[in-house]
């Protein structure tokens, strides 16, 4: 599963989101509050998630690598795995967040987070391996 590049840079265009579906972020109840984030990955910069992780709590089961759109953009994308393509493609569904909020919810990313752009992983167990 993989978002389309269009899709990326309506949710990567930080300043002018009105060409695109505006999320308020306010309105979602996410698993872990501000207070719980702790610095556990810092340095990486920004990466794509979907609710499925920070809002549902899943674990993050599947996950890639490709080349950052954007200085402050780490290139990473992270799933649950379970998302249908039309999930995924529901600019609502998908938000920016610090590549550090992601490893709170997941820690077991953490190791392979300096994997080179063009990585892709998926979880097996407590791990993942690449595909």
């Amino acid at each position: 599963m993989r978002l389309s590049t269009s899709f990326i840079l309506c949710v990567l265009s930080f300043l002018s989101l009105s060409s695109c579906s505006e999320v308020d972020q306010t309105l979602k109840s996410f698993r872990l509050s501000a207070d719980e984030i702790q610095p556990m990955a810092t340095g990486y910069g920004a990466g794509l998630a979907t609710d499925h992780i920070t809002v549902d709590g899943k674990k993050v089961g599947y996950m890639y690598r490709e080349e950052p759109d954007r200085p402050e953009d780490s290139g990473w994308r992270f799933f649950s795995g379970e998302e249908s393509q039309a999930y995924v493609d529901d600019p609502e569904n998908t938000m920016i967040y610090d590549v550090n909020t992601i490893a709170n919810y997941d820690p077991a990313i953490i190791p392979f987070l300096d994997a080179p752009p063009g990585s892709e992983f998926g979880r097996v167990g407590d791990s993942f391996v690449a595909e």
